[in-house]
């Protein structure tokens, strides 16, 4: 087996890892990280959204091993001290959840956006949003967040 090192929120771990155990089952599993969701673990919904390296990357199709060096950051890493940051209070003012299975990978989806320049427009924020799938909330409200977010930058 395998071991890699990589920095995940911060914290830096050095693990054994099967070829096999994906970036996703290993921070649900063995970091205990369970704000990273599987829904469909073929890369399509964007439940598993996670930001490696400053990209955002879908966990399910990543390897751990694959992560070896790297810097990972989960949505467990959004929040400070127990406040929410700009994007998730957007998120709840907007009311742009409803069961929130979803809602880590979006977070971190726009997160990744949101670093590498403004989201002014409406067709800009449902671009960054359209590597998820929301089947509970329409996606006004995520818009509206991604603009609010992007406004308070």
């Amino acid at each position: 087996m395998p071991e890699i090192s990589l920095t995940v929120n911060g914290t830096a771990y050095t693990e054994e890892v099967d070829d096999r155990l994906t970036l996703a089952d290993f921070l649900r599993e063995r970091l205990r990280l369970t704000g990273t969701h599987l829904g469909c673990e073929h890369g399509v919904c964007g439940a598993c959204t996670v930001i490696v390296d400053g990209a955002a990357v879908r966990a399910c199709l990543m390897l751990a091993a694959q992560a070896d060096g790297a810097e990972v950051e989960t949505v467990e890493s959004l929040a400070s001290e127990g406040a929410l940051n700009p994007l998730q209070e957007a998120f709840k003012k907007n009311y742009a959840l409803q069961c929130g299975f979803c809602t880590p990978g979006f977070l971190m989806s726009v997160t990744a956006a949101l670093r590498e320049g403004p989201i002014t427009d409406a067709a800009q924020a449902r671009d960054v949003l359209s590597g998820n799938i929301c089947r509970c909330t329409g996606y006004a409200g995520l818009v509206q967040a991604v603009l609010d977010a992007g406004a308070a930058k």
